[in-house]
């Protein structure tokens, strides 16, 4: 087994600007390279100094993304000493995993570390190996990784209690921060009209197409459900299921009432012309497409899994939960919201007024803060 554990760093008062590298695999479509970015343009830039590190220089967000923002894409060890960060956070499991691999052999050159967590990392490891001695390693390797990080952030509340329990930590070690998200930009974006709306009022998902989002189970439900005689299902997003999902709706006789455009750059006009936006994932850490929905005026019914939505969405008030991987739930919910015309313009209202409290301002201000304090001694 790897160790992990590396010695602290040591430096100076920092009297300057605090250097943070955010580290990524690329900036494909996702919800944590959305989060990267917003953290990249809306942290305080009299207070600290961000660039992203990505393994690959790809991915749709590189058009928002200012060339001299990026460090050289040549390892996280090069990333490093290129760029000279005080702080570096990074993005996700397997990302973290190279990073704590990056410490060792940077030894006391090595930044301080936030170690940041975004998705159930049992689930993950439980879709990455279903070998008990698979997942007793990769586990052990996460677990020794994660706890030799100099912070730890996580994306939701009930996420981190997770961590603290699954990493034997105290209680409160772990700071949750929400994901921010521009709402401005996705106000403003939303107002756009569609190039190509469909014929009929419709439901919409975004989302990449793996076990995780559950599609499986929104395309079972929305085939039982009565929505389906009078609506279309939008499936915004790419994945390697993409084929079984058509091929699913195809076998439910709903092939022509479920629709998959593609990658969309602009999601928000859909979700703004929408009925009603659904989200079917089994677990999340925090579900950034909740807040865009929201944001954009749509009712929102998502599964009530582990471990965000249950943080965005008071059910009832602000939008509409049901259990995960549940297909009688899920098409009930469809039934309920699109049979209550009332019901669905009030979540509409109280959602798009919850989704302010996801702002990029007071989040970006989170994480220049806890950069700050890190990098001075204080903690994250």
């Amino acid at each position: 087994m790897l160790a992990f554990a590396k010695p602290p760093p040591s430096r100076a008062v920092i009297d300057r600007r605090v250097r943070v590298l955010l580290v990524l695999g690329a900036l494909n479509g996702g919800g944590a390279e959305r989060v990267a970015v917003n953290i990249l343009r809306g942290c305080d830039p009299d207070r600290v100094e961000v660039r992203l590190g990505l393994l690959r220089r790809a991915g749709p967000y590189l058009a928002q993304v200012d060339g001299a923002s990026i460090a050289a894409a040549r390892g996280i060890v090069g990333m490093v000493r290129e760029a000279r960060p005080d702080v570096l956070m990074s993005f996700g499991m397997g990302i973290n995993l190279l990073v704590a691999m990056a410490m060792i052999r940077l030894g006391r050159r090595s930044p301080l570390w936030i170690c940041r967590e975004d998705s159930n990392i049992d689930a993950e490891i439980a879709n990455l190996t279903a070998s008990r001695m698979g997942r007793w390693v990769v586990g052990g390797l996460v677990g020794r990784a994660y706890r030799s990080a100099d912070a730890l952030v996580s994306v939701s509340a009930d996420l981190a209690r997770r961590l603290e329990r699954r990493l034997g930590i105290k209680t409160g070690a772990i700071h949750a921060i929400h994901n921010p998200a521009e709402i401005s930009r996705i106000v403003a974006a939303a107002a756009e009209p569609l190039a190509c709306e469909p014929a009929r009022p419709f439901i919409v998902t975004a989302g990449r197409m793996t076990r995780q989002k559950g599609h499986d189970v929104l395309i079972a439900a929305f085939a039982a459900s009565r929505a389906a005689r009078d609506h279309d299902l939008v499936i915004l997003g790419q994945g390697p299921l993409e084929a079984e999902l058509r091929a699913q709706a195809a076998a439910l006789g709903v092939g022509d009432r479920v629709t998959f455009p593609g990658f969309q750059a602009n999601p928000w006009a859909w979700f703004a012309h929408a009925r009603l936006f659904v989200l079917a994932s089994r677990w999340e850490g925090f579900g950034n497409v909740i807040t865009e929905a929201m944001a954009c005026g749509a009712p929102v019914l998502s599964t009530d899994c582990d471990f965000g939505p249950r943080e965005q969405i008071a059910h009832g008030e602000t939008g509409w939960l049901v259990p995960p991987d549940n297909v009688a739930a899920l098409a009930q919910g469809f039934d309920d919201l699109l049979g209550d015309a009332r019901l669905l313009d009030r979540l509409a209202g109280a959602g798009r007024q919850r989704a302010m409290s996801f702002d990029v301002g007071p989040i970006a201000e989170s994480y220049t803060t806890s950069f700050v304090r890190l990098a001075h001694g204080s903690g994250c």
